[in-house]
């Protein structure tokens, strides 16, 4: 049965046409837009693109922050039959940007105010690039560049004319027509495009829906990025599928500005569902905990009283209340009237869960969000699978903090080892599956495409197990993909060769990033250049510098660095530990194929990890470091 993301738009609009679609805020509060109204929007652009010669198929990028023009321009370009190559506005180096559209054929781009300086320093470099439709109607434009409302203008005029034959353009888009071209960090100049096709995305909307319920009355406020494949299916399409609203981040002068807005949104949209990933949950938590902090030690200290009790009855989530801790109960409820209600109205009081997607979400973070009574359901699910591959939910027994939840339906899944033996329930493995949301492969990369989907099923390179309670358990990497704390997955390979290979002082690195605030990296330097630098000298002074010059080579790859632009700067070491024992294969750190095994240094130094993530250990000059160096001149 064919089913595009144009024909689950169109039935939606169908049945709640008169009901509000997107909420973005004007003069000083959130105005709405009808799903309605969006169709017409979204006809208007996608007309004025055929008008302009866009012709089906042809690749679209949108580089701009969370907006109703962002979700419209989408919807108006797949109605055009155009691709679209949605861009990430982290993509602060041109060259990451410049790889993008080149490699994906870009012939038409949507950008924002803010972003535009950024695309017009390589604009010249793109020659396929003949439409820039600018978002924001207070710019100065420059040749080949037009607003929004002109674009909307001429789609409204070829409308009149051209109707019928515009709508058959949309109309006639197959399940497996390509929608979007999603790229994935890369660690070198290569990042892949994820070819995601009309099927996948309606087929993974339809699968969500038997693990999470939507009403349409809810309001979904989206915070992350848009250009995300998280953020397309559970922010908009799902609610697209239920007839919900979504409401927008209202965007600042400046990142920070928008930051500022967020909190200030969420209580004027009070959503009842929100998208989440782990370091924008740990800000949350921060701020709930000041503010109950500014009510005095009094209020502090029943507060965590409150947690406490809530913590006992609720247990994993799964278990909540069962045996003697039935007697709590009253007691809980008694906490979340005079406490965690007061706590749940600073998030505009309606909020039932939010989504967690991303990287993984400890349990510590999911057992307080839970007990204040905004339950924080942790999901799993990579670009490749649309994303969602399984998800905890609201209800007896459908939840269990420190697992990923259900599996979608119908989904197949494999666990199997490095032989590609399957393992059974309970024994960790990498994790494949089978689907309609599996991606039709890598853009112009064949090569990479038969690697990750064999036979159908999609290698996800993330471990983990089957548990006997139904649920699935990721544990990380099955190979040794890094993620950061907003969820963002990149290889660190690529970089540790460079460094390496660049470096005089350095013999070996191993990058690390868990989740954590930032990477870090462990560091055994070169012994000659170690002593030659020290000369004999031991004393702290010459230590430090020794320090300061092993620090200084990763801070090469840093913007205005001798290697920038070859990493984007997020991705590099914040910390490094140095220490004085080379990997081998005597010490068991090198397997026989002279290869690092990764998961053993991380192991052996877990301490030296934990360490880098305090203020001392931060510095490369911290004793630890020293000492090391001292150790290696011996």
């Amino acid at each position: 049965m064919k089913k595009t993301i144009i024909d689950l738009f169109e039935s939606s609009v169908a049945k709640y046409g008169d009901r509000t679609f997107l909420l973005e805020k004007h003069d000083g509060e959130f105005q709405p837009t009808t799903y309605k109204e969006c169709k017409e929007l979204a006809l208007k652009i996608g007309a004025g693109l055929v008008s302009l010669g866009i012709e089906p198929k042809q690749t679209i990028s949108i580089l701009a922050e969370g907006c109703n023009n962002w979700i419209l321009s989408e919807l108006g370009l797949l109605y055009a039959g155009a691709i679209s190559v949605p861009l990430s506005i982290k993509l602060e180096e041109a060259n990451d940007l410049l790889f993008r559209l080149r490699h994906a054929d870009v012939v038409a781009i949507f950008v924002s105010r803010t972003q535009l300086p950024k695309f017009r320093k390589i604009r010249e470099q793109l020659p396929l690039i003949e439409h820039v439709i600018v978002f924001d109607c207070d710019t100065k434009l420059e040749d080949g560049e037009i607003f929004i409302s002109e674009l909307v203008a001429k789609g409204e005029e070829y409308l009149k004319e051209h109707k019928e034959e515009f709508l058959q353009i949309g109309q006639a888009i197959q399940n497996d027509d390509y929608a979007t071209i999603t790229y994935t960090s890369g660690t070198t100049a290569d990042p892949k495009g994820v070819i995601l096709t009309h099927r996948n995305y309606t087929a993974n909307v339809e699968q969500a829906l038997t693990r999470i319920s939507i009403p349409s009355d809810y309001r979904m406020f989206i915070i992350l990025p848009l250009d995300h494949c998280f953020a397309h299916v559970a922010g908009f399409y799902i609610m697209v599928a239920c007839g919900a609203s979504v409401a927008t981040t209202q965007v600042g002068r400046t990142p920070m500005e928008t930051l500022k807005n967020v909190p200030v949104n969420i209580r004027e949209v009070k959503p009842h569902v929100l998208l989440s990933v782990p370091a924008l949950a740990k800000n949350f938590r921060k701020s709930i905990e000041t503010s109950i902090k500014k009510q005095g030690p009094k209020v502090e200290k029943l507060f965590k009283f409150a947690l406490k009790v809530a913590y006992e009855y609720n247990q994993d989530g799964y278990t909540k209340g069962k045996g003697w801790r039935f007697i709590l109960k009253p007691l809980v409820m008694l906490f979340d009237k005079i406490l965690f209600e007061k706590v749940r109205q600073g998030f505009g009081g309606n909020i039932k869960f939010f989504v967690g997607g991303g990287a993984l979400l400890d349990s510590e973070l999911q057992r307080f969000f839970y007990a204040v009574g905004m339950p924080m359901l942790q999901g799993y699910g990579l670009s490749e699978a649309t994303p969602i591959i399984s998800a905890n939910s609201l209800g007896k027994g459908r939840h269990r903090f420190g697992s990923s939840g259900k599996v979608i339906q119908p989904l197949e899944i494999k666990i199997l080892d490095e032989d590609g033996k399957e393992m059974p329930v309970g024994v960790k493995g990498e994790i494949v599956i089978k689907g309609e949301n599996v991606m039709a492969g890598y853009w112009k990369n064949p090569s990479a495409t038969a690697e990750t989907v064999k036979d159908g099923w999609l290698y996800t390179g993330d471990m983990g197990y089957m548990g006997a309670d139904g649920f699935l358990y990721v544990l990380g990497r099955f190979k040794s993909l890094l993620i950061a704390a907003d969820g963002e997955k990149y290889s660190p390979e690529g970089m540790e060769e460079a460094i390496v290979d660049k470096s005089k002082l350095i013999d070996q690195v191993i990058i690390y990033n868990n989740q954590s605030p930032f990477t870090s990296a462990i560091i055994v330097p070169n012994r000659d250049a170690v002593r030659t630098m020290l000369a004999g000298n031991e004393d702290e002074e010459s230590l430090k510098k020794v320090a300061m010059a092993i620090s200084a080579e990763i801070d090469k790859y840093r913007t205005g660095g001798e290697y920038a632009d070859e990493f984007p700067d997020r991705w590099l070491p914040g910390a490094i530990a140095i220490v004085g024992e080379p990997f081998t294969e005597q010490n068991g750190l090198v397997n026989s194929t002279m290869k690092v095994v990764r998961g053993k240094v991380e192991e052996r130094y877990a301490d030296r990890l934990e360490y880098v993530y305090t203020p001392e250990g931060k510095k490369a000059t911290n004793p630890k470091n020293l000492e090391a160096i001292k150790q290696i001149a011996k």
